[in-house]
């Protein structure tokens, strides 16, 4: 009499349970969909409209990120430096070149789960267009490093692999631009600890 809906009751917890596994390991290792590149910069300009696929939004409500609209901004990720190289917490990179018009942009370095690396004493390691220092007739560098550095510094701490994020806010970038041409800065490595 109870076999019924014990079966069932065994049915539905294997369907529910193996759907909802099958789509976390999904989300877990599947490349996002709609990516733009330029140069070790992605983006993904759909994430934050109505246009984004299923899985980038749910990708994006399991990390608990909140993407920006077509109208707001765009956020650039790079995991490896202009040579193709794995960016790393014990080397040094310089960020040099052409940074697209925005009303402000941020940049900020992050752990491979995207959270924000700690501060080095009282240096956060984010930096902004309002708190840059620029030269004349030079292109505008960040030096990346755990080590102090003159001028533009983001302070980077700890060991393993780093994210760099580049945030423009307010930008026609994001409002039509094509993407694929955009400039933006170049990831340079100096040298790693030894």
């Amino acid at each position: 009499m109870l076999k019924t809906p014990l079966l069932t009751l065994l049915v539905l917890v294997i369907a529910i349970g193996g759907g909802a596994g099958s789509l976390s390991a999904f989300l877990e290792t599947a490349s996002p969909v709609g990516a733009v590149g330029a140069g070790p910069w992605t983006a993904f300009p759909d994430a934050g409209t109505p246009q984004a696929d299923p899985y980038s939004r749910a990708r994006f409500a399991r990390e608990g990120g909140i993407p920006l609209g077509r109208s707001e901004g765009i956020v650039f990720t790079a995991v490896r430096d202009s040579a193709g190289q794995a960016l790393s917490r014990d080397c040094t990179y310089r960020v040099q070149g052409p940074v697209p018009g925005a009303r402000l942009w941020t940049l900020h370095a992050t752990d491979a789960t995207g959270k924000p690396l700690p501060p080095l004493g009282r240096r956060i390691s984010a930096l902004h267009s309002q708190m840059i220092l620029r030269r004349p007739d030079q292109p505008l560098t960040i030096t990346v490093s755990p080590h102090p550095e003159p001028d533009n510094w983001l302070a980077v701490t700890g060991a393993g692999a780093m994210h760099l994020v580049l945030t423009l806010l307010d930008t026609p970038v994001s409002a039509g631009l094509q993407l694929t041409e955009l400039a933006l800065p170049q990831i340079v490595r100096v040298g790693c600890d030894a």
